[in-house]
């Protein structure tokens, strides 16, 4: 399993996710999901992955193949799309075929071949916009509204984005935001495991902003876990009824 997140805020996108893949209690390995496709002060793309691992690094490597080759791969290539809407229907019929094809190979064994994504990105003279791509290569959205997307196992995450995520919210404090909700999920699920890939786009800035990986043993990520332990413990105990 897997958990990512993204934020679509006024002030750019922060992106967030685990590295964790596991098949199984004695087969638990360490693989990217996060993706970066940049042509700077262009157009910055950046993919979340979750789910089958065949699927989503076929997906990717695809992806990759329809940008290096793009006479052979007329409309594939997300770096000559017109509008991050164009490049989310391309994810989104690369993420569907793949599936297909490796479907139809692993029919017998039952092996799930599930796999969703987090699509976010900004091309130069256009909007930010962050999608959530299905298995079957639909998609929907974020908005004012609802201003984050997850995928993988998202539900131990979600209550804090729920109470402090605004668009207006700062990238500062959206930092803040994602890491401690993954801290929350890291806590409640040992399928989603560190390190973890941290990644901002700053409105209009077309590139990537901001870039980490936060390994295990990250001397900041453990003292603001044990702050938000302590600060739940103390309002916890504060609360009467």
């Amino acid at each position: 399993m897997t958990y990512c997140v993204g934020l679509l805020l006024k002030a750019g996108m922060v992106l967030l996710s685990d590295t964790r893949t596991n098949a199984g209690l004695d087969n638990i390995a360490t693989y990217r999901k996060m993706f970066v496709f940049e042509e700077p002060g262009e157009r910055c793309i950046t993919v979340l992955t979750a789910g089958s691992l065949s699927v989503t690094q076929t997906t990717i490597a695809r992806l990759r193949e329809a940008i290096e080759h793009p006479d052979t791969a007329e409309d594939a290539s997300i770096m000559a799309a017109h509008t991050m809407l164009d490049v989310a229907e391309i994810v989104g019929a690369t993420l569907a075929s793949v599936r297909h094809d490796i479907n139809s190979k692993m029919e017998m064994s039952k092996v799930s071949t599930a796999a969703s994504m987090i699509l976010a990105g900004q091309r130069k003279g256009g909007a930010m916009r962050m999608f959530l791509i299905y298995p079957e290569g639909n998609f929907i959205e974020a908005t004012e509204d609802t201003p984050y997307l997850q995928i993988g196992e998202h539900k131990y995450g979600k209550p804090i984005l729920d109470r402090v995520v605004t668009p207006d919210t700062t990238l500062e404090d959206a930092r803040k935001a994602v890491l401690l909700s993954m801290d929350s999920t890291l806590r409640s699920n040992l399928s989603v495991g560190m390190p973890l890939d941290f990644a901002v786009i700053a409105k209009d800035a077309c590139r990537i902003s901001a870039q980490q990986r936060i390994e295990p043993n990250d001397e900041d990520f453990r003292a603001m876990s044990q702050a938000w332990s302590n600060a739940l413990r103390d309002g916890f105990l504060k609360i009467t009824i």
